[in-house]
């Protein structure tokens, strides 16, 4: 009889001498984690978060679209956008999220669509609001939606964080902060477009994503 094969446990010189220092669940682990919608098709309806539950979330309406485009600048047609985001209060729907703010129970804070031939993508949803970081003292994060992007190959994939201008948190936000390039800075804040207004109804910013190449959106990849 062929005995078991023996449990490998490591090199003694290279474990750990100190039990682990356990983290509290707190709200930048939920932003990390995007939605799961499961394996139905995207349908229309998805790209709309302010028409998911029977009643109207509170908070402002915004439409947010714009082009994701490759590193030579050719639209990346008919792939998959998903945003996930906290409410008007600053909340996830997230049990994760320990922020002493309100719920939205007309509100859950994630959304998907796929890019038309032009590569375009385009949410209607509510601003967030801004939130404290748990543990640290006065320190709140700025209004931001997440962003996950899927391009043509798996390396193109990026998630990442879009801010909105004139945002007064902006110049104190840690993420940000993390950036050493004005300009990749820039290409995280939106721009308000009057043109994509729905009258009386949202207002539209636009965002264009780039993928890959010198100009690329920046990702939570090298955070």
């Amino acid at each position: 009889m062929t005995a078991a094969p023996a449990v490998y446990t490591g090199i003694p010189e290279r474990r750990p001498h100190h039990t682990p220092v356990p983290l509290p669940p707190a709200p930048d682990a939920v932003e990390l984690s995007g939605p799961v919608f499961g394996p139905a098709d995207v349908a229309p309806s998805d790209s709309d978060l302010t028409r998911q539950h029977p009643g109207e979330p509170l908070g402002e309406r915004i439409t947010v679209t714009g082009r994701v485009l490759d590193g030579r600048g050719r639209p990346v047609r008919g792939q998959l956008v998903e945003l996930w985001q906290a409410n008007a209060a600053g909340r996830y729907a997230h049990r994760a999220d320990r922020h002493a703010a309100p719920l939205d129970p007309h509100f859950t804070g994630a959304g998907r669509c796929l890019t038309d031939d032009a590569g375009r993508y385009r949410f209607t949803t509510i601003r967030p609001g801004a939130y404290p970081l748990a543990g640290l003292p006065n320190v709140w994060r700025p209004a931001h939606l997440h962003f996950s992007f899927f391009g043509r190959a798996f390396t193109q994939r990026l998630v990442t964080q879009m801010y909105f201008p004139g945002d007064p948190l902006l110049p104190y936000d840690g993420v940000l902060a993390a950036l050493d390039d004005d300009r990749a800075r820039g290409r995280l804040v939106a721009a308000y477009d009057p043109a994509l207004n729905e009258p009386e109804f949202s207002l539209g910013y636009r965002w264009d994503v780039v993928l890959d190449g010198p100009a690329a959106t920046w990702t939570e990849g090298s955070r």
